[in-house]
């Protein structure tokens, strides 16, 4: 049985500023350090891993080397957990989204999968990037554990697809920055989950 741990990458300053990032290479502030440390610390000492992905954007890669280093491992880039293209609204203020292109702004919030963001990836698309990625981890890692480092929209995308959800329903998902999940890929029974937006490393 394959298992997937899921961390999503420590704070950045557009985090905490409420930006949104995208392909823009944002790096971890102070608080996300902190955080890429911890994480390492948890799955470390919770957990047996054979190998380390990660998004090739170095907030998720910054994120995966701890974790990497405290296993002895060294950060395989997976390109299929790079962030989500939000194209004209990448670096743009939450408020100034919703300013300027209001009915999308609502709806990407809403019913993301009915959102059209000028100059961004289809959420369709996107998810099926993002799963091809993760059945390919675990058809390359039948009987192991590993470690995938992505972002806010890839954690939360792959959550739904683990667990047979659809796009319609990512607002009900939601992982914090520095959190870790499990998944269990099952013969007969598909994924499961075995933990969800785990932050107790991080108190």
């Amino acid at each position: 049985m394959a298992r997937v741990i899921l961390v999503r990458h420590g704070e950045t300053e557009f985090n905490r500023t409420g930006r949104f990032r995208g392909r823009i290479d944002v790096p971890l502030n102070e608080t996300g350090l902190c955080q890429a440390e911890m994480a390492a610390r948890a799955v470390r000492e919770r957990y047996r891993v054979s190998a380390v992905y990660s998004s090739p954007l170095s907030r998720a890669m910054r994120t995966a080397e701890p974790i990497a280093w405290a296993t002895g491992l060294s950060v395989q880039v997976l390109p299929g957990l790079l962030d989500f293209g939000y194209g004209e609204w990448e670096g743009k203020s939450f408020q100034e989204v919703e300013r300027e292109y209001p009915e999308q702004y609502r709806l990407y919030l809403t019913q993301p999968h009915r959102a059209m963001i000028p100059g961004g990836e289809s959420l369709r698309a996107f998810r099926g990037r993002v799963a091809a990625a993760v059945e390919w981890v675990a058809s390359a890692h039948p009987a192991e554990t590993v470690a995938l480092v992505g972002h806010r929209m890839v954690c939360r995308v792959l959550v739904c697809y683990l667990l047979g959800l659809s796009n319609a329903d990512l607002p009900r998902v939601e992982l914090d920055t520095g959190s870790i999940s499990l998944f269990e890929k099952r013969d007969g029974e598909g994924w499961v989950a075995l933990l969800l937006n785990d932050t107790c490393h991080l108190q």
